[in-house]
């Protein structure tokens, strides 16, 4: 009988990520030395930071919010739904949760919260968009969350223009700016730096924790599984597909609402036309690259955000432009389509050569009995 645990099985899962980081780092080497860059110069400086503790917050705050995407992403994913749409969801909520929590007043802690659901609400409604006309119309996701992201641009931009406020010592405009009892500090967990980790670390472990439980332990997550796998069996099972599908693009929605949380709550203060945006596209790579796996999407969204981390020092340092961390993020993304795939059917031939061996050792006849004592002999 097989353990629950088989080291082989992890080793080759675990040999797919692996066979990729190595794929996109040997291609990218020959794409700065066509470029005439110093190759070991390059790669020294984006494996040995000057300010390493500056560097891991860093790291640690852009990760944070990426994987708070790739969760949102990876939500529509298990059920086989491509929510392209992400980044225009978590703008929308973004705004929404600058614009009410810069125009109430409220206790410490409830502020948070408040800013933190209207996000989520928000981000929600505008993914169920996408779900309804899915269920109703039969209009994909995909073109309907690529389209649904260019109107938010449009409708932030126009809404934005109706609340702006100068940003003091700039040419920005941004929403009202949150008092204190909306903001969440940062945490100096990192010694011998001034940079602060968000304090908001502990919503993307939290949310980490409930997707797993969830798509795992849930009977809701094996229903939206069962749907991704295949939705005429999970009909025959009674499971209602369009509600699923309606309910699992809100629930990506919602998450999706987080994602600008720890900007807005920790760093920002406002929504302005310097928020950053892109980082639900993000999100995409990195739930591809960490498999929707709670643990793997967190590895991928560390590996992203140092990566970008990297992307000035290396053009300070090395001379290297910060496209060449694009590039890099690209290959990975590239390669870990094609390691998984000679993983996959490197498994899937190993596991035939065992039960080959398993019926060589094991042989029985057509009517199920083994071979006889005299069969045996001869």
């Amino acid at each position: 009988m097989k353990t629950a645990l088989d080291p082989r099985r992890l080793l080759i899962g675990a040999s797919a990520p692996v066979l990729a980081l190595l794929f996109a780092v040997a291609v990218t080497s020959v794409v700065l030395a066509t470029a005439g860059k110093d190759v070991w110069l390059t790669w020294q400086t984006l494996l040995q930071p000057q300010d390493f503790r500056r560097a891991l917050v860093l790291t640690i705050n852009q990760g944070t919010y990426i994987f708070l995407s790739a969760l949102a992403v990876a939500i529509g994913f298990r059920m086989n739904l491509f929510n392209i749409g992400v980044d225009g969801q978590y703008r929308m909520g973004a705004f929404a949760g600058a614009v009410v929590g810069g125009a109430v007043t409220l206790p410490t802690g409830i502020h948070v919260v408040v800013i933190i659901l209207v996000s989520m609400v928000v981000s929600a409604l505008w993914a169920g968009i996408a779900g309804l006309l899915k269920v109703t119309r039969g209009v994909s996701e995909v073109i309907s969350t690529i389209m649904l992201n260019a109107i938010a641009t449009s409708l932030i931009a126009y809404m934005l223009r109706r609340v702006q406020v100068p940003v003091a010592g700039s040419n920005n405009i941004g929403t009202k700016p949150i008092p204190g009892s909306g903001r969440v500090p940062g945490l100096g967990l990192v010694p011998g730096t001034p940079a602060e980790i968000y304090g908001l670390v502990f919503l993307a472990i939290a949310a980490g924790i409930a997707y797993h439980v969830l798509l795992n332990r849930t009977r809701f997550g094996f229903d939206l599984r069962a749907t991704g796998r295949s939705s005429t069996a999970a009909v025959a099972s009674g499971v209602d597909v369009k509600r699923m599908v309606v309910v699992a693009m809100l629930i990506s929605g919602a998450a999706a609402g987080l994602v600008g949380m720890p900007i807005l709550l920790g760093e920002a203060y406002s929504y302005s036309i310097t928020f950053p945006a892109g980082l639900g596209f993000t999100g995409i790579a990195v739930a591809l690259l960490g498999r929707n796996s709670p643990i793997g999407m967190a590895l991928a969204a560390l590996l992203f955000g140092y990566l970008n981390v990297a992307a000035n020092p290396l053009q300070i340092l090395a001379n290297v432009s910060t496209e060449v961390v694009a590039i890099i993020q690209g290959l990975i993304l590239l390669s870990v389509v094609v390691a998984y795939e000679v993983v996959r059917r490197y498994r899937i031939a190993a596991e035939q050569r065992r039960v080959a061996r398993e019926v060589q050792e094991d042989p029985v006849d057509s009517d199920g009995s083994g071979p006889s004592p005299a069969e045996v002999r001869a």
